[in-house]
């Protein structure tokens, strides 16, 4: 839930018994699309705020940790990615982050709500630049019906950016979708999913996520949690499984050499990303390390 009180937007958090506050200059946009409720402020120190039926999406200020995460680490640990889907993702800000990638020749984007993406193109332009890039497409429908009908082994890399696994994301963090996806990978690919806290949900959510992820039939499953400062306990994670591949190894000198700019992600951080935390090796049963194994 989330409220707005003498200049200050609050998601709380009431199962959890804590909250975070912004303090708003104005409220920019407000509409009800067909999915959610869409709104949009401008902020006295995080820049533009995205917030879709009263939980925070994105800032201006902060967003680059997220979408450099979601992205770089799977797209380094990957062989040779050459075409990739984004499910959700709407604010485009994974998009242009993949599209750094000179070898990615094709770049899906899959978004329930298309208003969160019209939107993002006039609050967040930043995050769009990308959108004109001949590599991009978008398709504004249910992401898990674009996954069952892509043709199996076409995909080299499935990022899932959803929001929390409730209303129209729910269905994103279900085994039956995990399944679907394991076809659409070629041999080699990778699936990235947005795993929420690691302080919250390491023995519900991402636990969960590990479990369904190896059901489903990939048999490498890793969470890398990174900081995140309006998300749930400003901790966050990622969680990227292989189909027949290890992701605890990755391209580190082409990481250390990329041919772009980053203001997060580099080599070292992806190191340390993967030196899971021991609460979480330990609920997960995952005790594997960089260099082990």
């Amino acid at each position: 839930m989330s409220s707005l009180n003498e200049g200050w937007f609050t998601e709380i958090f009431q199962d959890q018994g804590t909250a975070f506050s912004l303090q708003i200059k104005q409220k920019l946009h407000e509409e009800q699309t067909p999915f959610q409720k869409l709104e949009i402020y401008e902020t006295e120190t995080f820049g533009n705020l995205m917030v879709l039926d009263g939980c925070v999406m994105l800032t201006s200020r902060d967003n680059f940790l997220y979408h450099e995460m979601m992205t770089h680490p799977a797209l380094f640990t990957h062989r040779d990615p050459k075409k990739v889907a984004i499910i959700g993702g709407g604010d485009c800000g994974t998009l242009k982050e993949v599209l750094k990638h000179p070898g990615v020749e094709e770049a899906w984007q899959v978004e329930i709500d298309e208003r969160v993406t019209r939107m993002s193109e006039k609050y967040f332009p930043e995050l769009c630049e990308s959108n004109e890039d001949p590599r991009a497409n978008f398709f504004f429908g249910d992401g898990i019906q674009w996954i069952r009908d892509v043709a199996p082994g076409s995909l080299d890399l499935i990022i899932i950016d959803s929001t929390d696994p409730v209303g129209p994301a729910e269905g994103l963090f279900a085994l039956d979708f995990y399944r679907d996806a394991l076809l659409a990978l070629n041999e080699g690919g990778l699936i990235v999913q947005q795993s929420e806290s690691p302080m919250l949900h390491t023995d519900s959510i991402i636990k969960s996520i590990h479990t369904d992820l190896r059901k489903a039939g990939f048999d490498h499953v890793h969470t890398l949690p990174f900081p995140q400062p309006v998300y749930p306990t400003g901790w966050w994670s990622c969680t990227m499984a292989g189909k027949h591949k290890p992701v605890q190894y990755f391209r580190e000198e082409d990481a250390d050499n990329r041919p772009f700019v980053t203001r997060y992600y580099n080599a070292g951080v992806h190191r340390g990303a993967l030196a899971m935390p021991q609460f979480m090796a330990e609920s997960l049963g995952d005790p594997v390390q960089p260099g082990e194994g």
